[in-house]
C-alpha cells in the first residue's frame, strides 16, 4: 500500500481551522473593534517590542500564521478542484497551494527570527 501525505495535510488543515476559529476572532475583536473605538488602549511600540522579545511569543505567532496558511491552502485546493472542475490538475494545484503556504511560513519565520 502506497503512503500519501494526505493525512498530514488534513492534520494541518484541522489545526489551522482550530487556530483560525479561536485566535483570529480575538485578534480581530481587539485590533479591529475595541482599540479603534477607544474601549481598549492601543499598545505602545515599546510594549509590543517587549512582547516580541520572548522567543515563545514569536514561535506562537509563527505557528498561528503557518497553520492559518495551511488551512487556507487546503481549502483553496479542494474548493477550486470541486467548483472549477480542475481535478485533473490536482498535482499542480496542490503544489501551488501548499507551496504558497510553505513560502508564507518561511517568510513568517524570517520576519520573526
Amino acid at each position: 500500500m502506497r503512503r500519501t501525505l494526505e493525512p498530514y495535510l488534513w492534520l494541518l488543515f484541522s489545526g489551522g481551522g482550530v487556530v483560525a476559529a479561536l485566535v483570529v476572532p480575538v485578534l480581530v475583536l481587539l485590533f479591529g473593534v475595541l482599540m479603534p473605538l477607544g474601549i481598549v488602549d492601543w499598545p505602545t511600540a515599546e510594549h509590543l517590542r517587549g512582547l516580541l522579545d520572548g522567543v515563545l511569543v514569536r514561535l506562537a505567532l509563527v505557528v498561528v500564521v503557518v497553520l492559518c496558511l495551511f488551512h487556507a491552502a487546503h481549502r483553496i485546493r479542494h474548493t477550486s478542484e470541486e467548483l472549477l472542475g480542475i481535478a485533473r490538475f490536482d498535482l499542480l494545484v496542490a503544489v501551488m497551494c501548499y507551496g504558497g503556504a510553505i513560502a508564507g511560513g518561511i517568510a513568517a519565520v524570517m520576519l520573526m527570527f
